[in-house]
């Protein structure tokens, strides 16, 4: 199946674009976190990194069969600076998609009746809002000099939820079952 209006289209190219970029981004965060003394904090950005990945294949999924070649205009943070830096740029990041970014996308797909462009779009909106508290958390501690004191991390493959220390019964975004958590363990 495909989009059916124009503007969602555009709206899930851009949503994939930002987030192909942010996986990407958190993957290379998690390396600098892993060099400074930081694995927990490290382990967290490639994590979440997967969660992106969940949205970026769920967006890019829902454009079906439109095929072609299209400039994709998507908001990211850019560079490379010392973890608590990084983590700050992870939270500008979410909070950007939290606040501005998928309100819009999600109303347009709703009011373009584009279902599943609303599922994608809602599903990424809710896991980002658990990044942006989970980037916030690892930043205060990294600020005093301290790993990010976490468990198990765990990303359901559906919707990019992510829980800490154990995996839900049932996922509270999509409801997948807990076999379909991704655990990034210490």
């Amino acid at each position: 199946m495909s989009v059916n209006n124009a503007m969602t289209a555009d709206f899930l190219r851009s949503a994939y674009g930002g987030e192909s970029m942010a996986h990407m981004r958190y993957l290379i965060w998690g390396e600098v976190a892993d060099k400074e003394g930081f694995p927990n904090t490290g382990r967290l950005f490639r994590a979440i990194g997967y969660a992106e990945y969940a949205h970026a294949d769920n967006h890019f999924r829902e454009l079906g069969d439109q095929k072609g070649d299209y400039t994709v205009p998507a908001g990211a943070v850019f560079g490379v600076g010392k973890t608590v830096e990084n983590l700050q740029g992870g939270i500008d990041g979410e909070l950007h998609e939290i606040e501005q970014m998928y309100p819009v996308y999600l109303e347009t797909a709703r009011f373009q009746k584009e279902k599943g462009a609303e599922r994608a779009f809602h599903y990424a909106l809710e896991a980002e809002k658990i990044h942006a508290k989970l980037f916030k958390e690892a930043q205060e501690a990294a600020k005093q000099g301290k790993d990010y004191d976490i468990g198990g991390i765990y990303v359901c493959e559906i919707c990019g939820h992510t829980a800490t220390n154990e995996r839900p019964d049932r996922c509270p975004i999509c409801g997948a079952k807990e076999e379909l958590y991704k655990a990034f363990k210490k």
